[in-house]
């Protein structure tokens, strides 16, 4: 159960976070920091859709003129596959590449981690699976983020699907933490505003899991509150057609407290359980930890109160005077109302009434991120919040 206090500073804990370099422009700086690191042949890792953006192509020239060649793998799909990333090393070495530039959302950025480890320490990357793994550490990574919401540019998380049991697994690792992210708002003002909506959602998560989590610390909770307030301050405003440049700072900046934060505290049940239903059903990951948001904290709730009462704070919400019971309510009615604003359906409609109840719990109760969550859910509970969050087609 997590303190209902303020954490205790004097605890033993870990914090690591890669250099960060934030504003207008910055993923143009990339060309100097290549020469930082001497690279001399570096792989572009990307997906097709990002590939066209005008921004990608301003990079591609910056990084053009600072070497005299490079390659890109562009072969990452939405909810990178182990595949995918042993594609990506065998084409690293095979080139003789000598750093990463991830250049893209959650996908690229965690394929591009996934092909980092394997190019150094070869075997298969589900090998690695779990909690630090990994022996030597990668080439340099450098990550562009193009949506302010997976943090992938800022954690020693990455997350990979297993094709042949359609899950997807965490790897967690300071060896996989990049060397640099250039975190630049440019990209996100041509972004989808559903995509928008997700990953906002997915920080917000991101957030509110490691301010609950069991391995919270002073430091990750300054990080976690400061992601609340601006993300609740900003989602609205980042999801429609008049969104400002500044409201997209904002958002970056949100993510990127989110991603400080649960770098270093971990997660807990909705991640755990949306990765076992977005590797199942290949769901965007972002939308399933926005509808499994509020049914999780509807089961914390009673492990954290205080910690949830905060965190309705940072929200915007009345906590004074209110019993816990009546805080919960009201916390969970504002993630409703914030789903139904930013367009986002209260569940997953499946084609089949086949689901795998047993395979989606178990899968998920052997996730990682389910350690840290403050409550220990047992297998019909988490049954009960997948069976609350699917419909079936007729």
């Amino acid at each position: 159960m997590v303190s209902t206090t303020t954490c205790n500073p004097c605890e033993l804990r870990k914090f690591v976070i890669p250099e960060i370099i934030t504003g207008i422009n910055a993923g143009l700086l990339i060309g100097r920091y290549l020469q930082h690191f001497g690279a001399k042949k570096p792989m572009i890792v990307t997906d097709r859709g990002v590939r066209k953006g005008d921004w990608f192509q301003e990079i591609e020239k910056e990084i053009s003129t600072h070497v005299k060649s490079y390659i890109i793998f562009d072969e990452v799909t939405p909810n990178p596959k182990d595949t995918e990333a042993m594609s990506g090393a065998s084409l690293f070495l095979d080139q003789h590449c000598d750093i990463i530039v991830a250049i893209g959302g959650g996908s690229p950025m965690d394929c591009a981690k996934c092909i980092s480890i394997v190019s150094t320490n070869g075997g298969y990357i589900l090998d690695y699976e779990g909690v630090d793994e990994i022996k030597l550490p990668g080439p340099p990574l450098i990550c562009i983020p193009t949506t302010a919401g997976t943090s992938a540019d800022v954690s020693q998380f990455a997350i990979i699907m297993d094709t042949s049991e359609g899950v997807k697994k965490a790897i967690i690792s300071k060896k996989v933490v990049p060397d640099l992210a250039l975190i630049d708002p440019i990209p996100l003002m041509d972004m989808d505003l559903y995509l928008t909506a997700c990953t906002a959602m997915d920080a917000l998560t991101h957030a509110i899991e490691a301010y609950v989590s069991n391995a919270q610390s002073a430091l990750t909770d300054i990080h976690a509150l400061e992601a609340i307030r601006i993300i609740a301050e900003n989602i609205y405003h980042a999801v429609s057609d008049k969104r400002t440049i500044e409201t997209m700072c904002h958002m970056m900046l949100g993510s990127i407290e989110a991603g400080m934060a649960f770098s270093n505290a971990s997660l807990g049940a909705v991640h755990a359980m949306a990765h076992s239903l977005g590797g199942l059903y290949d769901l965007p990951h972002g939308e399933c930890n926005s509808i499994l948001l509020g049914h999780v904290i509807d089961f914390n709730f009673d492990s954290a109160p205080h910690r949830y009462r905060k965190i309705s704070e940072q929200m915007g919400l009345q906590v004074q005077g209110l019993d816990n019971a009546l805080v919960k309510t009201n916390l969970l009615t504002e993630i409703q109302h914030m789903l139904e604003k930013v367009g986002i359906q209260p569940y997953i409609t499946l084609a089949s009434s086949d689901a795998d109840l047993d395979r989606l719990a178990g899968n998920a109760l052997n996730d990682p991120c389910m350690v840290t969550n403050p409550r220990v859910l047992e297998k019909e509970e988490v049954k009960e919040i997948y069976e609350r969050i699917i419909r079936y087609r007729e």
